[in-house]
């Protein structure tokens, strides 16, 4: 049943998110079990751990795996500001979830604003991993291609509501 709300979303879109964010909890809670485990146990090997340059417990754990690394300029590193990536993508395609599930106007721009950060976050990160970490991590790589289509869902959400909104005035 469409609500009037509803109008213009594509029909794809929900199951697409509730894919997407589902695969990005999916992965943020594993970078926390990761990191927590690298944290518990220094001998601790994930199984995204596949050589030198293939580590994501290497980059869960770097500066940058922390409050994108910036937090600790302006917070002690034990401050409760300054928590892995990964408990903010746990907050974030919570977000996703609960905002998707609302069809007003309002929410569609929240969700493009929201993604647009992730997207900025996700090549901040990515440059961060190619050419400061010079390594790769499955699951980071993942988690960007993840936020981009987030993005691209969110804006054909947007896009969809307002052709709706133009076509009944």
């Amino acid at each position: 049943m469409t609500s009037k709300s509803d109008v213009g979303i594509p029909k794809w879109e929900r199951k697409t998110r509730i894919t997407l964010c589902t695969v990005g909890l999916v992965l943020s809670v594993y970078a926390l079990h990761v990191e927590l485990s690298r944290e518990r146990d220094p001998e601790y090997r994930a199984m995204c751990d596949l050589g030198d340059s293939v580590s994501c417990s290497k980059v869960f754990t770097s500066r940058w795996g922390r409050g994108f690394g910036l937090v600790q300029y302006f917070a002690e590193k034990d401050s409760a500001l300054n928590q892995p990536n990964s408990v903010l993508g746990i907050i974030f395609y919570t977000l996703q979830l609960a905002l998707g599930q609302s069809g007003s106007a309002r929410a569609a721009v929240l969700l493009v604003a929201a993604s647009w950060v992730s997207v900025a976050g996700s090549l901040y990160l990515a440059s961060i991993l190619a050419f400061v970490l010079g390594d790769f991590c499955m699951v980071c790589v993942s988690t960007y291609v993840v936020n981009f289509a987030l993005l691209y869902t969110n804006q054909r959400r947007r896009t969809g509501m307002e052709g709706a909104k133009e076509k009944t005035g």
